[in-house]
């Protein structure tokens, strides 16, 4: 077997690489767990397995502690944030408030085996007020059950790992550099169709001004507000006269208005992509004029426009 020399840095390798993909950089976490199990065979040191172990565990939690606290301070302004930054506008953002409504803080049982799912929906943790004592239980035991697979499937397979690292060692530069470029190219994809929807939203988008002058000659236009339920919580205000839909329903509700109606829709993402996408598949159901609103709820709030609070049916 080609063992692996550096089997005794295991735990900072394990810390380093756990922590800095749970504070979000781009580090593979789940292969570094995988490589460092490999090398633990080699050690054969029930010690050092266990010390791997707690330390990859204290990466995990001390990453998602940083997140739940910034959830907890800044609420779901955090999550525009990472609305802005997201190769896949927010989506990501939007399927995490969906699955976070369900299944609450147990979500982070396995939110990590989920890519891009965990950084999203710890700081949806802390926004939506869990108790820090619930979410050090289900974060830990998530973290220990993803740890415990990636070591795991490193110390099972330690033999195909060390071959692959053996051809990595013969023709590393030529494989690293493929590796590169076919990440650059996706990042690259990924950017070009976000920079295509953003160019083809902006000829349908309606600004705020537009919208008080809409308002003011077509008092039958409807606003709709398409914000998750979590995000309506946090901020329970509304453009004056707004219905509220759920994204997953709002084009089937809407399907049974005029198709002649105005239709104005806007969410809490700063991109308003929520927003556009239910426009675009209205749009496709028939109706002539549905535009998302730039900038949404908050854009029509900086401007000064009215809001009212949300009326909850009893």
């Amino acid at each position: 077997m080609a063992s692996i020399n550096w089997s005794d840095t295991a735990p900072i390798v394990a810390f380093v690489g756990v922590f800095a993909g749970a504070v979000g950089l781009p580090v593979p976490a789940m292969p570094t767990l995988i490589v460092v199990g490999s090398t633990l065979v080699a050690a054969r040191d029930p010690l050092l397995i266990i010390g791997t172990f707690v330390a990859a565990l204290a990466g995990a939690f001390l990453g998602d502690a940083a997140w739940f606290l910034t959830g907890r301070r800044f609420g779901y302004r955090v999550l525009d944030g990472l609305c802005r930054i997201s190769l896949s506008p927010d989506t990501c953002v939007r399927r995490a408030s969906g699955f976070f409504e369900k299944r609450g803080v147990k979500l982070l049982l396995v939110s990590r085996f989920i890519p891009g799912l965990s950084l999203v929906a710890i700081p949806i943790a802390g926004a939506s007020d869990t108790r820090f004592s619930r979410f050090t239980v289900y974060d830990l035991l998530g973290a220990a059950l993803w740890i415990s697979v990636g070591l795991s499937a490193g110390m099972l397979f330690y033999r195909q790992i060390d071959a692959v690292l053996a051809i990595l060692r013969q023709f590393g530069i030529g494989l690293a550099a493929a590796g590169l470029i076919a990440l650059a190219l996706w990042i690259v994809f990924r950017y070009v169709r976000r920079t295509v929807l953003i160019m083809r939203l902006r000829k349908t988008r309606i600004s705020v001004d537009e919208l008080s002058m809409l308002l003011a000659s077509e008092p039958g236009a409807l606003i709709v507000d398409v914000r998750s339920a979590m995000s309506r919580r946090d901020d329970p205000f509304v453009i004056p006269g707004s219905k509220l839909f759920d994204l997953a329903t709002a084009d089937v509700e809407l399907a049974t208005l005029p198709r002649h109606s105005s239709v104005v829709i806007y969410c809490s993402c700063p991109n308003e992509v929520s927003a556009a996408k239910v426009a675009e598949r209205l749009s496709k159901l028939g109706f002539a004029n549905v535009r998302p609103l730039t900038g949404g709820l908050g854009a029509w709030r900086e401007a000064g426009g009215d809001v009212e609070a949300i009326v909850v049916a009893t």
